[in-house]
């Protein structure tokens, strides 16, 4: 009986995937295997020597300790792609608030409270404020073709707009998803710099962290609009605040906002409702728990932030899964044991992931404790489990 702890709220219709004959799915349950989280931040946990597996309903994961648990030899595993569309259809309508002062029309509208009769002459009057262009014709310009930006750049061109670009590191998978339609831009600056719209779709690291700053802000078009619903840190809020003082930026949307920005004119802040839809939710615990499943029953790995992609079909009746320092002569060292035990393999996979690596191994007869413990005991050895069918 596998256990399972849920840290946050997960729709069921992930939860009822989970067969009640060979899992304990609860939020307040002892020793668990796995842990299913959204949001709660566990830096500050206490994670069990029964932890095997973190599965994150959701793409970001900077609120579960990664690096601690590859120490340890617990996979991370998030849902890529999951609320790809709910964070899309958000983009696309960021596009229109950016364009046509919707936002702020609004905002004025409601001013009007207690006017009476003189609201409609009132509002022929004031519209005239809030007038704004068509996205029809104008250039997009897409930072990041990942599963969210690949989505965004293709109704962007389905809408009649003449869509950008740019990402060195495009998968193969996101490359066949984008319409033949989109241009690949040079580089990021010949994108920037041609652009009436700019979206961002890449994560947040050491080498994006203010992507948009001063100098980018320099080569843009006067009257720039930009929707960023990636991460907050992508934009340098200094820079932002003196390219809308110049005029250069016309719109900043974003679903990321802090206190910064909050009072500055041109920006529309949305308070991170990206993939606050009941479908991404469900989309998210779905993909979590199929991911979790796989894991846990037959050591496969899927969309793990922290261990490579690995996945055989179980083929013999015993398993062997390992992870490792990506070290030399591990997987010599880890078959030779097998050797000297007359344990015959029937198949095996080892992947890397930067400093770590994966095995499955699929075996004809069963593993003693002893020949377990002994490969424990190898250097460089992080986790061991033996899976029996």
């Amino acid at each position: 009986m596998f256990k399972v702890q849920t840290l946050n709220k997960i729709s069921p219709r992930g939860l009822d995937l989970f067969p009640r004959d060979a899992y304990e799915v609860a939020s307040e349950i002892g020793h668990p295997d796995a842990v299913l989280v959204r949001s709660l931040k566990m830096h500050d946990m206490d994670l069990p020597q029964t932890l095997k597996a973190i599965a994150r309903a959701g793409a970001g994961v900077n609120n579960i300790p990664v690096e601690s648990c590859s120490e340890k030899g617990i996979v991370v595993f998030n849902t890529p792609g999951a609320n790809a569309n709910s964070v899309k259809e958000l983009v696309l309508a960021a596009l229109f608030l950016s364009s046509r002062n919707i936002f702020q029309a609004v905002s004025w509208a409601r001013s009007l409270k207690g006017k009476g009769d003189e609201v409609p002459k009132i509002v022929e009057q004031g519209k005239s404020n809030y007038t704004g262009p068509e996205i029809r014709g104008k250039k997009l310009g897409v930072i990041g073709l990942g599963a969210i930006g690949v989505m965004v750049a293709n109704d962007a061109e389905s809408l009649g707009m003449s869509v950008s670009g740019f990402d060195p590191f495009i998968s193969v998978e996101a490359a066949w998803g984008l319409s033949r339609s989109v241009k690949r831009a040079i580089s990021l600056d010949s994108l920037i710099a041609d652009s009436d719209y700019i979206s961002l779709h890449v994560p947040l690291n050491d080498k994006t962290k203010g992507i948009l700053n001063g100098e980018k802000f320099s080569l843009m078009k006067e009257g720039v609009r930009i929707l960023n619903f990636a991460r907050g840190g992508l934009v340098d809020n200094a820079a932002l605040k003196n390219a809308v003082a110049k005029g250069t930026v016309a719109s900043y949307v974003t679903d990321l906002p802090d206190e910064g920005i909050l009072s500055v004119d041109k920006v529309i802040p949305i308070p991170h409702l990206g993939a606050s839809t009941p479908e991404a939710e469900e989309n998210c615990a779905v993909m979590a728990v199929n991911q979790l499943i796989g894991f846990l029953e037959e050591g496969n790995i899927v969309n793990s932030v922290n261990f490579p992609a690995c996945k055989m079909d179980m083929v013999a009746s015993t398993r062997l899964i390992i992870a490792n320092r990506n070290i030399p002569n591990m997987v010599g060292q880890i078959t030779a044991v097998l050797a000297e035990e007359k344990i015959n393999i029937s198949d095996m996979l080892n992947r890397h992931k930067g400093d770590y690596a994966y095995n499955i191994i699929d075996v004809e007869s069963s593993i003693s404790e002893d020949a377990e413990n002994r490969i424990k005991a190898i250097d460089g050895i992080i986790m061991v489990r033996v899976i029996n069918r």
